[in-house]
């Protein structure tokens, strides 16, 4: 069964203003989409409807040829995860570590209890932390390792489909190169297939297979990334192009 996720005519109305306005978009499976646009475009609300937490007004979302409904179920919730882009807000200040990736392992029957300790070890060492992280809180972690810390939360159901809306812009410029360097390893590594939200061009130029752009909710250009950055079809496109990327591209 294919990996590949398919937008079909998505609206979203919050209370008469149109967040989405009848959005189509395809990623193909294994491949990396980079959905590109101005704040308020709409492109972190379909990531919310991808990922189930926005119930769109009309149309569907279809993943691996399955009709993800309003009602998901735990096979599908599990299939497509999601990196938020303030590590803050997305980790639990209370739990530790250890609490907050056993949660989504244990819940998903990942693995028994007697093995969770030594997954979440793997997971760690997955994103680069020591083994000791497990029994401390997101408090004692800098920025770029709490985000380290969601992404292990993120694939250590291991997902098909993870979603990273603007998952650096929270971080300081020296650490960001290397949470885009990771996420790159593990999708090649866990062959995932993702939608990566950012207003960085530079950012998208370094992660990304193809990029869509979206301007007032609705999507005005889909490109392979080559061609977008050469020769993009819409004016505005242009316009985004004119800002000058913060960060250096890494071998791929």
């Amino acid at each position: 069964m294919s990996d590949a996720l398919q937008i079909k005519n998505i609206t979203v109305n919050y209370g008469g203003f149109i967040a989405l306005n009848q959005v189509n978009l395809q990623i193909d499976a294994h491949t990396t989409l980079g959905l590109v646009g101005e704040s308020g475009s709409g492109k972190s609300t379909l990531a919310k409807v991808v990922a189930g937490l926005v119930t769109p007004d009309e149309g569907e979302v279809r993943f691996s040829e399955q009709v993800l409904r309003k009602r998901r179920t735990r096979m599908q919730h599990k299939a497509i995860q999601m990196v938020f882009q303030n590590p803050d807000a997305s980790l639990n200040p209370k739990h530790t570590v250890r609490q907050i990736l056993s949660e989504g392992l244990l819940f998903h029957h990942i693995v028994p209890r007697s093995q969770l300790m030594d997954r979440c070890r793997e997971l760690l060492a997955l994103v680069h932390l020591d083994e000791d992280a497990l029994v401390r809180y997101p408090y004692a972690f800098s920025g770029g390792q709490r985000q380290r810390i969601a992404i292990a939360r993120a694939i250590s159901v291991e997902p098909n489909l993870l979603i990273a809306d603007e998952p650096t812009s929270a971080l300081d410029v020296s650490v960001q190169l290397s949470v885009l360097e990771l996420l790159h390893r593990l999708k090649e590594k866990l062959n995932l297939t993702m939608l990566f939200i950012s207003h960085d061009m530079g950012v998208i130029n370094a992660v990304c297979d193809t990029v869509a752009v979206m301007r007032q909710g609705r999507i005005i250009e889909v490109s392979p990334k080559e061609q977008f950055f050469l020769h993009p079809k819409a004016d505005y496109s242009y316009q985004l192009l004119s800002a000058v990327p913060r960060m250096p591209i890494f071998n791929r």
